[in-house]
């Protein structure tokens, strides 16, 4: 086995606020150098030799979960105009075939297709394994096609840097148009289909200015439609359902402002103001005809934590507010999508996900129902203004993804597709519970856990744990299935997520409780998770491994370095251990927006005293026994650089960190390597680290 690399140690300083930071491991950050890629390859050849006994493991994992997916298969068709779209793939091949088939009129039951049979008049619309051939890296950004259903637009990836190329053909006569655009983040039609609508990005990453394209026309030559000026802001932009008003959204992470423009005039027409922005306020809005008048339902939280629903005129935004659904603590409303006699209302209560159905004329909601404790589920895939099915997607721990179309007449919730899990898999061999932490400030932390009954009941005696944790931007890790998964629970590993503060699920105070100057919450949260799996006996802290990824890698840094002693191991993907460089930088991608969670260090020297006091770079300690450590990175990501685990894993070492591993793909982004396949062995590579760590290895 080769030696671990040790990165030279060149003088840089950092001054801010009266404090000096010595940083001999800044000079990673130019990833131009001839040196720092030497030292990325060093690092991943070390990887190589220091992980090269499980390559066996990592093969046996990658046919697992190939073995467990049906590679050829279909998804459920959604019917958009006189068309049924859907998406395949074959056996073999790395990314998904997109497609339609017409629909008869009047026809809302999707055609029961059968993996590996033709579908009569298919049409493919874009085989990703085409656009993907000659490139290591593939991602497919922007898809749509026109109203009238005669053109194609597509955006293209292929560095990992999400800056997408748009491209367009007609459909009609197979021809590519020359149009191709460069630079853009989201992209869409024209109502009449002949002219593109596409947002540019900034130097940093950030979405600013929405223009207009005509198509066969210079690109020199578009339309700006609207820029927002401040950093703070991105910018984004849809058409509502009804095909109405166009939307124009610019927001940060606390602060949103909406603007519309009438379809029913030129899309060139001076967007319209909803709401002027004020600090702190959040809004979203839908277009529904309410009594045959045009009103904006608006979620927001203008004095209401948790959110309100309200509706006012299309015409005059400002007016009066009828409250459609009053603000309720503990009742998170999510999201709220309008259809033509009726909307769906998404809301959190009690740490899950449900689903509600909004009648126009009582403002009732009929919360839709499911038998398992622990679930999700949320509307997914309909375009239509009017149909009569709502397609909801749900999935719980045991139970593999499902579509499902609710009858809206009488209520039926008709069973589309479940994913197939080959193999023999039986979901009642496998159990799901929640568990409760109890914080130091008394706080009560969920935990999620989900385990094969054959091993034992969960406490019976120390198992093998992988927790999982992420803990910011109000994002919650809901129930899910994964395949990949099943191959650790099979080896009577108990698979267990720390839903901690920074988190979503628990409503939005629990989000504010974990950032800016309550950012330690979420790392006292997952250690307290940690410390109730084991005085419960669940498992003991020589066979727990920690996971977390880009914002949860923060976190894994953080409690490595808090309470290295509570796990075997960590894994930490894209991990943010280097926040206090990076926010302290307006000129790196998305610093100046980060403000918002994380707090200003640049000019604030209270913000920077406490970013300092826990970011996991600048508090690695000298002589501990740190658990095992793997950190994958990407060196295209613009999101959390590559340099951010590679100084953090110098500094480990440095400090005497005995087996501390790098893995950079060297083309990839944010999402690591693009490809199912690809992705497969990116996870059997993680999951055999994993099992060898807490001594599955040979199992």
């Amino acid at each position: 086995m080769t030696n671990a690399p040790l990165a030279d140690r060149r003088s840089h300083i950092r001054t801010h606020h009266g404090d000096t930071f010595e940083d001999p491991y800044e000079w990673l950050r130019e990833k131009d150098s001839p040196a720092v890629i030497s030292h990325l390859e060093a690092e991943n050849a070390h990887t190589d030799a220091a992980t090269a006994h499980l390559a066996g493991l990592r093969e046996e994992i990658f046919q697992e979960i190939k073995g467990r997916v049906l590679e050829t298969d279909l998804s459920v068709p959604t019917r958009r105009g006189d068309w049924w779209y859907y998406s395949r793939t074959e056996e073999g091949a790395q990314y998904g075939i997109h497609c339609r088939a017409a629909a008869a009129p009047d026809d809302w039951t999707p055609p029961l297709l059968e993996p590996g049979v033709p579908v009569p008049g298919e049409v493919v619309l874009l085989d990703g394994n085409q656009e993907a051939e000659g490139h290591d890296f593939f991602s497919l950004g922007s898809f749509a096609v026109s109203d009238d259903a005669s053109r194609l637009l597509w955006s293209t990836d292929f560095e990992g840097d999400e800056r997408y190329t748009i491209h367009v053909r007609d459909l009609v006569s197979g021809e590519r148009f020359a149009d191709e655009i460069e630079n853009t983040g989201g992209a869409f039609f024209t109502p009449d289909g002949t002219g593109i609508l596409y947002t540019t990005l900034d130097d940093s990453w950030r979405p600013d200015t929405l223009w207009l394209h005509r198509l066969g026309t210079p690109v020199a030559d578009d339309v700006k439609i609207f820029h927002e000026p401040d950093e703070r802001f991105w910018l984004g932009a849809g058409i509502t359902r009804s095909r109405r008003y166009l939307v124009i959204g610019v927001g940060s992470s606390i602060t949103s402002e909406e603007y519309i423009v009438d379809l029913e005039g030129p899309v060139t027409a001076e967007p319209r103001l909803v709401w002027p922005r004020r600090e702190g306020v959040e809004y979203s809005l839908e277009h529904a005809v309410v009594d045959g008048e045009d009103r904006l339902l608006i979620l927001h939280n203008d004095d209401a934590l948790d959110f309100e629903l309200v509706s006012v005129a299309a015409s005059d935004p400002e007016g009066e507010r009828r409250v459609v659904l009053a603000h309720e603590p503990g009742r998170r409303l999510i999201g709220v999508d309008a259809f033509r006699d009726y909307a769906t209302v998404e809301f959190r209560s009690e740490g899950l996900e449900r689903v509600g159905l909004l009648d126009y004329g009582t403002g009732d909601v009929e919360q839709l129902s499911f038998d398992e404790p622990l679930y999700s589920a949320g509307v997914s895939g309909n375009p239509e203004w009017h149909s009569p099915f709502l397609r909801l997607g749900y999935a719980s721990f045991v139970t593999p993804g499902t579509v499902y179309d609710l009858e809206l007449a009488t209520r039926e919730l008709v069973l589309r597709k479940q994913q197939p899990v080959l193999g023999g898999y039986d979901a009642t061999e496998y159990g799901q519970k929640r568990e409760w932490a109890v914080a130091a400030d008394g706080t009560r932390v969920p935990i999620s856990l989900v385990w094969k009954r054959s091993f034992g009941e969960p406490g019976a005696a120390p198992r093998p744990v992988h927790l999982y944790g992420y803990g910011s931007y109000e994002h919650s890790i809901d129930p899910g299935f994964s395949v990949a998964r099943l191959s650790e629970l099979d080896r009577g590993v108990i698979f267990a997520v720390a839903h901690v503060r920074g988190g979503g699920e628990m409503g939005r105070q629990w989000y504010e409780d974990g950032k800016l100057l309550n950012k330690r919450n979420t790392f006292t949260d997952f250690v307290a998770c940690a410390e109730h799996l084991i005085a419960t006996g669940i498992t003991s802290a020589d066979r727990m491994v920690a996971e977390g990824g880009s914002a949860g890698g923060l976190l894994m840094g953080a409690v490595a370095n808090v309470a290295p002693e509570s796990f075997a191991g960590i894994l930490a993907s894209v991990p943010f251990v280097d926040a206090l460089t990076s926010i302290l930088d307006p000129s790196l991608p998305l610093t100046v927006i980060e403000w918002d969670e994380w707090g200003d260090p640049l000019h604030d020297a209270g913000v920077y005293e406490y970013m300092k006091s826990y970011t996991p770079y600048e508090n690695v300690r000298e002589g501990v026994d740190y658990p095992r450590i793997l950190a994958v990175t990407s060196l295209n990501d613009t999101r959390v650089l590559y340099v951010e685990p590679a100084k953090w894993v110098a500094r480990l070492r440095e400090a005497g960190a005995s087996d501390v591993l790098l893995k950079c793909e060297m083309v990839a982004g944010h999402g690591g390597v693009s490809g199912r396949y690809n992705s497969w062995k990116e996870r059997a590579f993680e999951l055999a680290w994993l099992l060898d760590t807490l001594g599955l290895a040979e199992s």
